[in-house]
């Protein structure tokens, strides 16, 4: 339930944006969103879908890039990509480490048509 939250936001930002920039509609938006993000892609949709008519949003299309999880060992400094659940370092076999890429969560950009005068 909470991508319907994180959706609304979406849709804030962007009909923000696409009024500062004298836009009459948006037609694409691109999200950026990490492996380890919470958020499922067709929920996003589905609520965007319900929420955008009526707004500079509607009918625009959402597109989603997905972020691989990666870590650093805090022990020998290796970056690397977990396998499943096998979050052990391929080098010094210390479990985990710091996330340094795949919680990521933001609006990338937009496009945007430009209002007819």
């Amino acid at each position: 339930m909470h991508e319907m939250a994180v959706t609304e936001d979406i849709l804030r930002i962007v009909t923000e944006h696409a009024q500062q920039a004298g836009a009459s509609r948006v037609t694409d938006i691109y999200l950026v969103i990490g492996e380890m993000a919470s958020f499922v892609d067709d929920s996003i949709q589905f609520y965007f879908d319900a929420l955008a008519p009526g707004t500079l949003a509607e009918g625009a299309t959402l597109h989603f890039h997905r972020i691989p999880t990666r870590f650093r060992c805090r022990h020998c400094e290796t970056e690397f990509a977990p396998t499943g659940r096998d979050w052990l370092c391929p080098t010094c076999g210390a479990l985990g480490g710091d996330v340094i890429a795949g919680k990521e969560f933001y609006v990338e950009s937009i496009e945007v048509a430009e209002a007819e005068e």
